[in-house]
């Protein structure tokens, strides 16, 4: 197909952003001006470039805003129990079985597979950093690292695979044209295969900076990562220790109880139960709400009316000032996707443009013939159509790339089940920072930014050695 002025411009600011990444430099000016020269090309006006930029964080916002208010709910549900002590209370149990970090790294890393291998990783997020994360950092594990450990395993490893759930193999086998449950196999292998690489290789490179449970730096992360600061606000009960205790069992019961409703309706509906993604993620912020109301009556009696508001403010602050800055760089990667790029244009009925897969789609003809590289090709665009932070809307073209290139003599399953690597594992959210990535750092206290740096290199050499392994042995 022919390009324009503007797709190469949007190449050009897309490299340009990669590039300043690298670098460790903030990428919100780049994603700004970006979008508002491709705009301005596209459509030939320098006030389309102004209200799209407008637009393209309107868009942005709406997408991730579920991110934020599961993110503003959990850190004002972990105030109210603070105020009543029963956030220590809750996670002292757990404590007895993470004896230490490298014990706590592999916990989280268990359960966070297993958990989003079933529901997908944004219903196990919350979960996981409410409940286990605290405990894990108490016994010595840095919470980067931790954050890290939950991105591979849930983001990475159990999304790219999606073996329990199969949305991704069946996009991906449907245009491919092979069989769905042999590519699913194929997939569940190399994620396999490029989780255990980057775990290991996580493990190895920052083991020396895990502590002992005595380190006082492990209260001063927890109270980062928690935006928890000493509470001004006085109890209105009598019975402030009961209460404390209370909620210190409660709260773990309503999660092990959302679990439970959760497995109940995927055993009862099949593999597509009703609480798959942003329902799951829902499900558990509803019921984040409602001990929210229980722990602040509790807390404060009458006075609950104005503390309820104080910790949802409180909430939505914490969000906002930790992950602000993804909106503008969200609105230019989904620029690149003709799933919004009409409504950042003002486009109306007309036909909108996808910039980013035009020009994956133009590299088609020159891909090379050779198994190896054809490939390592597919993996590559199946990086580069994950920049758009979906992971899934490039896997109808991995997919039928995949079996364009069977001529190459390379197995088009395999390809596909390549791509379907390259796509997750970027847009699914480990090494880009406009994803579901941003729930983790949030819930962690930690910038983003610092942890994709922090995930970049394991998984790019996990998924390059799964792609040459899966190339050897299929």
């Amino acid at each position: 197909m022919e390009l324009e002025f503007s797709h190469f411009l949007y190449g050009l600011f897309t490299i340009l952003i990669i590039v300043t990444m690298a670098f460790r430099k903030g990428v919100v000016l780049p994603t700004l001006l970006g979008t508002f020269l491709v705009a301005w090309a596209f459509k030939g006006s320098v006030i389309s470039g102004f209200t799209a930029i407008f637009n393209a964080n309107l868009v942005a916002a709406k997408e991730l805003f579920n991110i934020f208010l599961i993110i503003t709910f959990m850190v004002a549900l972990l105030h109210a129990l603070k105020d009543l002590g029963a956030d220590r209370r809750m996670i002292e149990p757990i404590q007895k079985f993470m004896t230490n970090a490298h014990v706590a790294f592999f916990v989280l890393i268990g359960v966070t597979y297993v958990i989003s291998l079933f529901f997908w990783p944004t219903p196990a997020v919350p979960l996981i950093c409410a409940l286990l994360v605290p405990a894990a950092v108490r016994s010595g594990l840095p919470v980067m690292v931790a954050a890290v450990a939950i991105a591979l395993a849930g983001q990475g490893m159990a999304l790219s695979s999606d073996y329990i759930i199969q949305v991704a193999p069946e996009l991906s086998a449907k245009a491919a044209g092979v069989e769905t449950g042999l590519l699913a196999d194929r997939a569940l292998v190399l994620s396999v295969i490029t989780g255990t690489i980057a775990i290991a290789l996580v493990y190895f490179w920052h083991r020396k900076s895990f502590r002992t449970k005595q380190d006082p730096i492990n209260e001063k992360e927890i109270q980062a990562m928690q935006g928890l600061e000493e509470s001004h606000r006085t109890s209105k009960s009598n019975s402030i220790t009961a209460w404390s205790k209370v909620f210190a069992v409660l709260v773990p019961l309503s999660m092990l109880a959302v679990m439970i409703t959760m497995i109940s309706s995927k055993l009862t509906s099949g593999r597509m139960g009703s609480f798959e993604g942003g329902d799951g993620a829902a499900f558990i912020g509803g019921v984040a709400v409602i001990l929210l109301l229980l722990a602040s009556v509790a807390f404060g009696k009458h006075k609950a009316l104005d503390y309820i508001g104080e910790h949802i403010t409180e909430g939505f602050v914490f969000a906002f000032k930790a992950m602000g800055p993804v909106i503008p760089i969200a609105g230019f990667f989904f620029l690149g996707s003709s799933d919004f790029s009409g409504s950042i244009l003002s486009l109306g009925d007309e036909s909108a443009p996808a910039f980013l897969f035009d020009i994956v789609k133009a590299s088609q003809d020159i891909l090379p013939q050779s198994t190896i590289l054809a490939g390592l090709s597919i993996l590559v665009i199946g990086i580069i159509t994950g920049l758009d932070g979906s992971g899934f809307s490039g896997l109808p073209l991995t997919g039928s790339l995949s079996g364009a290139l069977a001529t190459t003599g390379a197995d088009p399953t395999t390809l596909a089940a390549i791509g379907q690597m390259g796509s997750i594992w970027t847009g699914g959210g480990t090494i880009i920072a406009w994803s579901s990535l941003i729930a983790i750092a949030g819930f962690c206290g930690i910038s983003v930014m610092d942890l994709v740096r922090k995930n970049f290199v394991p998984v790019m050499l996990g998924l390059t050695l799964s792609t040459i392994i899966a190339l050897l042995i299929w």
